[in-house]
């Protein structure tokens, strides 16, 4: 008799048991993996951060624009190779909920600073050259099936004009990091100023600064907030990986909300499996005190209980993983960039299975031990 066969006859004995406990192992897992791939997402935002970028925003919020003047003080304090200005546009392409992100750029000064974009020169060229002309990452130009020379339509409500600004597509850029931003939409600054009310014309809503070097950042960025202390625009500047975790931090604590969901998957899964082999164990005891009896040692039927839960669990855990898998990239689709990229990666895949076979280890272990130590003539007598 081989052990496979009485696993496996064991295994099914229940089967909408079993399909149920498989069942809430797969969708506990489900969660757990998309989850911790929003949060994989968020924090591959601050990991790529340039350590050699500082951001200057007004000290009171970033919603209150910086005048355009700061741009040449804060390039003659020394330490910074180059700076540049960023606004935020705010379109509409043909329906609100294409979303993606849109930013009003210093076109002298942006491949300076951020040399990580990358844009062929002859694009680069021709967008410099036309006033009306944009920039877009590879992502938002794949999302929408735009090419290069084509006519792109937004309109813009952000700044109280509500009409329609019409751009050409004049080079399409792709971030050489991994990860990296390939979502945004870069148009001229001198076109907005023409365009928008006078009310915003010559604010800047932040400033981003590279330095000469990364060990500068923090007395660099106290010299620009010294420079303009006690004005009517004092600033807050803070390293890029800082910017973008304040980002994060707006959205709540996910490293926090992570880890209290994957402990409650975790012990929900050890309560729910642990359930289902005490049961199975207890309906089980005349079979068990029959193979003790014909020969079967002790270790023997603990592997049996503990197969089972394994079993169950692996087989849960990659129904889940699977189906988060499968789920990412629709998902990702469905949040229009209001993310970064979403990417089940390997050290999450891993994460899961181990925890799906600590859970099945653990769970059967119980009911596992309760039945290597049945006396035989006691399992006989409770018949």
């Amino acid at each position: 008799m081989k052990f496979r066969g009485l696993i496996f006859a064991n295994l099914f004995r229940k089967k909408l048991r079993l399909t149920l406990t498989i069942g809430s192992f797969a969708v506990a897992l489900f969660l757990f993996a998309v989850l911790a791939v929003v949060r994989g997402a968020f924090n591959r935002g601050v990991d790529i951060a340039g350590a050699d970028r500082l951001v200057v925003i007004n000290r009171v919020s970033i919603m209150n624009p910086l005048p355009i003047a700061f741009q040449e003080k804060i390039q003659r304090i020394p330490g910074v190779a180059a700076v540049t200005h960023i606004n935020w546009f705010g379109g509409n392409y043909q329906d609100e909920k294409n979303f993606f992100p849109q930013f009003v750029i210093d076109p002298e000064n942006q491949r300076r600073v951020m040399p990580e974009l990358v844009v062929p020169d002859d694009q680069w060229q021709t967008f410099i050259r036309d006033r009306q002309g944009t920039i877009v990452g590879a992502k938002t130009a794949e999302r929408f099936g735009w090419k290069v020379g084509d006519r792109i339509p937004l309109k813009n409500v952000a700044y109280g004009t509500g009409e329609n600004w019409e751009f050409n597509l004049d080079g399409i850029y792709h971030s050489d990091r991994a990860g990296g931003n390939e979502r945004q939409f870069w148009l001229h600054w001198e076109y907005f100023q023409e365009r928008v009310p006078q009310s915003f014309k010559g604010g800047v809503g932040w400033y981003v600064a590279k330095l000469d070097s990364p060990d500068k950042s923090g007395s660099v960025a106290q010299a620009i907030d010294d420079s303009f202390a006690n004005s009517a625009n004092e600033t807050k500047t803070e390293t890029e990986s800082a910017f973008a975790t304040g980002w994060v931090k707006q959205l709540g604590n996910i490293q926090v909300l992570i880890i209290t969901i994957g402990s409650v998957v975790f012990f929900t899964l050890l309560l729910v499996t642990g359930n289902t082999m005490a049961i199975s164990v207890r309906e089980r005891t005349a079979e068990l005190a029959v193979l003790k009896a014909i020969g079967f040692s002790d270790l023997s039927v603990l592997f049996f209980v503990l197969s089972e839960s394994l079993m169950i669990a692996v087989i849960g855990g990659f129904l889940g993983l699977a189906l988060a898998y499968v789920a990412v990239q629709p998902l990702g689709a469905a949040l229009n960039g209001l993310v970064p990229d979403l990417i089940l990666s390997p050290g999450i895949l891993s994460v899961g299975i181990a925890t799906a076979v600590l859970v099945g280890i653990v769970s059967g272990l119980l009911p596992g031990i309760g039945a290597m130590r049945l006396g035989v003539f006691n399992a006989f007598r409770r018949i």
